[in-house]
Order: C-alpha cells, then structure tokens, then sequence
C-alpha cells in the first residue's frame, strides 16, 4: 500500500517540505501499522527541517520529520502480542509525518478511556518531556518556585499545571497579554511580558529576592544568560529548546557566586529502555487522569499544509500544542 507523507532532501526554510507518496511495506516482525489520525508538531521538528539541533552525524536524506503521533492499529508483524488490530494508541519514534507507517512494537503506548487520539498525538512528545523536566531532571517539591519561559505555547501549558499541581509557585514569561490571559489559565501564579518589563529583576521582586529553584527553558539565546540571574542558591538553569538560537559562550563564572547548575537535556536520554518510556507515559496520563493536567490541542493543519504549520509555530503565532491531521 502507499501513504502520503512529508519528506525533506535537504535543511532549509519551510519550503523544503515536500509531500511524496511512498510504499509502506507490511509491518516486520516487532512492528505494527498505525493509520494515523493526529501527527504531533514540535519545535524539534523545526530544529531537525533546519538541521539545528546540536552536533549529530551527517543527515541521511530524505527524512521524514517529526515523533510522536496517535491512531489505530492496522495491522501486526510477527511475535507482536501486546496490541490488537483496531486498537487506539500513541507512540514515540522518529518519522511521524506520514499518514500510514510502521513502528516498533515497544515505542507504542495503550491510550487510556478518556484521552482522545488527537490529544494524545498533539502532546504527548510534551507530555513525556515535562514529566523528566518535573520529575526526574529537577525534582519540583512543594513550595519551590520555578520560572517557565514561554509559558502560553504547548510545552509551557503543561509544565505550568503540572508545577502546580506538585506544589510549586509558579512564574512565566510570556510575549503579549493575550498570551499572558493562556499562562493564568494554565498554571501560572504570576506572569511577565518580557516585553514590556525585565523578566529577571520582576521574577527577584516575586519571590522576595530569594530567587527561584528552576528555570525551565525552551526559548535559548533571548534568554538563557538573563536567567541565571534569576537563580537562588543552588539553583538549575534546564534549557531545553532553543526557539531563539543555541546558547553559545556561556561564562562559566556566571555560575560560581551562587553553586549553580545548567543543564542542556534531551527526551532521548530519558525513554531510550521502553520501559522507561512506558513509565514516563503513565506518570503523564496519570496526571492528565487526575486533572493536574489538561490537554488542548491548538491550531489544527491538514498535512498538506505542513509548511504553513512550521511557518507559524516558527514565528511563534501559535498557543498551546498545535497538530497536523492526515
């Protein structure tokens, strides 16, 4: 049979998206088929398109962007027990911008009663990276306080809930009142424009100049010096995306007056056993269960329109976890 998909043959600007249609072979033993029905879309689509995400091995064109995604199965390979055909799930592994494909049976994650399919495939590649940025990478307890930089966009409404909802005070930066009106909606104690006021000295002046415990950053270059200062004692910066440019020369020094620490994660690190990915999944759908977390999806684009997609997530004119439909 034959899907529509999304490849690229070399980095670039949106434009290089291209929609092709290619065979999809029957899945191999370990694999199941998924016929997709929401495709996530992420900044690290954006740094893979524009081959900015760090020092990899030479890129193997063409590739198929993105993830993570939601669907049905439709069929299984051999020695595959777990799932059944007709079944609903999520998964996680590289090459999501495609209608119909095969994937291992172990990156394949059951949907539980109550989260839909385009929920899921929006937020779930947030979902499993808030909960190492939450849980494992800094432990949040109650009564720290965390800074959470572009609090209104999808990764930034779940890591403010479920800041929260572990006790944290939690302060985010955000580009306009509108999207200042998403971050109270979604966690956020206080907010700041950055554009309108110094997000350093106003995050100081709120936690009564102590400092807070985390800065959790996904904008890089803007930012990420400026909010070293935002750090009490022993504090962690975690820059984890990197929508402004990569965060280069940085001080060290910068670090020696208060013990702090930096930290530049990736999700891979944290699910590469499937067990670890089946553990961080059901920490995340727990929360969602438990209504620590509520999953929106934000702008909806057919797949076909996939550059128009990167176009606006790129020039930050989206909220919440935007998805692409097959």
């Amino acid at each position: 049979m034959q899907s529509t998909a999304i490849h690229i043959h070399r980095h670039g600007d949106p434009s290089v998206l291209e929609r092709v249609q290619v065979d999809v072979p029957p899945p191999a033993t370990g694999e199941v088929r998924i016929r997709q029905s929401a495709i996530g879309l992420n900044f690290a689509d954006i740094y893979q398109r524009k081959g900015a995400h760090g020092p990899h091995a030479p890129t193997p064109f063409p590739v198929t962007l993105g993830a993570q995604g939601a669907g049905v199965v439709e069929a299984l390979g051999a020695g595959v027990t777990q799932w059944r055909v007709g079944q609903s799930v999520a998964y996680f592994h590289p090459g999501a911008y495609q209608a119909v494909r095969n994937v291992p049976a172990a990156r394949v994650l059951a949907l539980p009663a109550g989260i839909p399919e385009e929920q899921a495939g929006a937020n779930l590649l947030r979902g499993l990276t808030a909960e190492y940025l939450l849980r494992r990478l800094y432990v949040v307890k109650p009564g720290d306080a965390v800074l959470v930089h572009a609090a209104a966009g999808g990764m930034g409404v779940l890591l403010s809930q479920w800041a929260r909802a572990l006790g944290a005070t939690v302060i985010g930066t955000v580009g306009s009142p509108a999207k200042a009106e998403v971050a109270l909606a979604h966690g956020c104690h206080h907010v700041i424009d950055y554009r309108r006021e110094d997000f350093a000295t106003r995050t100081l002046a709120l936690t009564g100049g102590e400092g807070v415990a985390v800065v959790y950053d996904a904008v890089g270059k803007d930012v990420f010096v400026p909010s070293l200062a935002c750090l009490r004692t022993l504090g962690m910066a975690i820059n984890y995306g990197t929508a402004s440019g990569d965060v280069e020369g940085l001080d060290l020094q910068l670090l020696h007056a208060k013990s702090l620490s930096v930290c530049r994660p990736t999700l891979r690190s944290f699910i590469a056993d499937p067990a670890d990915l089946q553990r961080s999944a059901a920490a995340f759908f727990a929360a969602v269960a438990d209504g620590q977390v509520r999953l929106e999806v934000g702008s909806r684009y057919a797949l076909a329109d996939v550059q128009q997609a990167h176009r606006d997530l790129e020039g930050r004119a989206t909220t919440g976890a935007p998805v692409l439909v097959p």
